[in-house]
């Protein structure tokens, strides 16, 4: 486990989403990109999971692929990366770092409509 301020934490998330390329960050589309310290009992239902150093991160929205030309006027999809899952489970700053990378990078595949079977498939994990 790592101690890591909260600010702290939400910088290594902001430069994730910054070392993207280029042509990734440009089809993102109608999208925020939130910290939590930890996941909700709701935030945990809604990702199925029971132990909150279990959920990194969680995706909210309708996909890309999913998208007609009826979603206008539409929230924000929202990416939530949780704290707690990762400093309980790294052991070091540049740990830390590349689970952060990873998380985002997960949700994201999310957004562009990558599902998990299909990440798992491409040996994403």
């Amino acid at each position: 486990m790592i101690r890591i301020r909260m600010k702290d934490f939400e910088r290594i998330v902001r430069e994730a989403f910054e070392e993207l390329p280029e042509s990734i960050r440009a089809r993102i589309s109608n999208l925020e990109i939130e910290v939590k310290d930890r996941p909700s009992a709701e935030d945990l239902d809604e990702a199925a999971v029971d132990d909150p150093a279990d959920l990194f991160g969680l995706y909210r929205g309708v996909p890309l692929t999913a998208r007609s030309t009826h979603y206008d006027m539409t929230l924000p999809d929202l990416i939530t990366i949780y704290r707690y899952a990762h400093v309980h489970a790294c052991d070091s700053l540049e740990a830390l770092r590349e689970e952060v990378r990873r998380t985002l990078r997960h949700e994201l595949a999310h957004h562009f409509g990558i599902d998990d079977d299909r990440l798992e498939a491409l040996d994403a994990y």
